[in-house]
Parts: structure tokens; C-alpha cells; sequence
């Protein structure tokens, strides 16, 4: 009843958010709380146990927030403060699936991977260019994961250790952080 009368209140406020691209999912919902929206913790607790409706995210297990990391949709967006945290990760969602056309979904599919395998490799070439070498990059990694001999399938990309690390400058010794997002210590 709260959270009705608080949702239709004349007092509740509107806040327009721009999400940048390249933005983690630890970013956006820091500047969600920043800006009023949600907490952090709100964010992280829905995204992890809901199972949004979207055929993008069916193969992706429940459990932890990051699964969606790369779906929520970088634009400018209008939220209520405070806005439910489940309705304000589904408008970015909603985002995600009205722009991912048909058409990039057959071409994803017809060329053997998985939606989230491109968006996963889209999130990797983002964090690592300054926006003039996509195609460059992009070959990089597809030559790493087809290669064989010791280093097969090894990407070795900094910018996961900085994402592994916090978002500082990557070093020699967090190329032996134990995760299995560690590109450097796993396939």
C-alpha cells in the first residue's frame, strides 16, 4: 500500500539518466543510486534473481547481477526517483531488444555463436579501443579463439584485468586473479 501511494504521489520526481557506452553494470547502477533511482544494492539483488522475459537472456542462469552486463542498453532514459529497481533494469532491457533487430539475430545466429557471445566479444572491443579500431581488434580476438598451441582460446585482454581489478591500470599480478572471467589464465 506504501509503495502505491509513494509510485501515484504528485511529489515523486522524474530524473533523465544517460548511460555512456562502455559503461559496466557496476556503473550504471552507482549512477542509478547517484541520481536517485534505485540503490546499488536494489539494482544488483534484482538483476541477479529476476528472470526477465527476453529470449537474449534465457541461457543465462540466475544468481549473480553481472549476468546482464552488457544488455543494459547505453541512452538516455527517464526514471521516477525513487523508481522500482525490477521496472528500471527492464526499460534498459527493453532498449537492448527493440535496437538487437531480427535481422542482427539471424546474422548472429547463422554465423555459429550465441547472442551472448557477441555481446560479450562487443563488450571486450569496446574496452579496449579508442573507437577507431573495432574491425582491428575484432580480428585480434577472433584469431586468438581460433588459433591452436599453448595459447589457444587464451584472449589475453587487459581490459578484462582492469574490469577484474577495479578499473585500475592492469599489472603482471592481476594476470593471476583467480576468475573465470581471467582471459589470461583461462579459455
Amino acid at each position: 500500500l506504501i509503495s502505491s501511494l509513494s509510485a501515484s504521489s504528485a511529489t515523486r520526481a522524474e530524473v533523465d539518466v544517460t548511460i555512456p557506452e562502455g559503461y559496466t553494470i557496476d556503473q550504471i547502477f552507482h549512477l542509478l543510486e547517484e541520481k536517485g533511482v534505485a540503490t546499488a544494492e536494489d539494482l544488483q539483488k534484482v538483476a541477479a534473481e529476476h528472470d526477465y522475459n527476453f529470449s537474449f537472456l534465457k541461457e543465462i542462469p540466475l544468481g549473480d547481477y553481472k549476468r546482464l552486463e552488457g544488455y543494459l542498453f547505453p541512452a538516455t532514459y527517464t526514471f521516477y526517483t525513487p523508481h522500482d529497481p525490477l521496472y528500471a533494469i527492464n526499460k534498459m532491457l527493453v532498449n537492448f531488444d527493440a535496437r538487437f533487430t531480427a535481422a542482427m539475430r539471424e546474422e548472429v545466429l547463422a554465423g555459429g555463436k550465441t547472442i551472448h557471445e557477441i555481446v560479450t566479444i562487443a563488450s571486450l572491443i569496446e574496452k579496449e579501443t579508442d573507437g577507431t579500431d573495432h574491425k582491428k581488434i575484432a580480428s585480434v580476438i577472433y584469431n586468438r579463439l581460433n588459433t591452436n598451441g599453448e595459447t589457444a582460446g587464451l584472449l589475453q585482454i587487459d581490459a578484462i584485468l582492469a574490469y577484474l581489478n577495479g578499473g585500475k591500470v592492469p599489472t603482471e599480478a592481476d594476470k593471476n586473479i583467480d576468475s573465470p572471467y581471467n582471459t589470461y589464465k583461462y579459455k
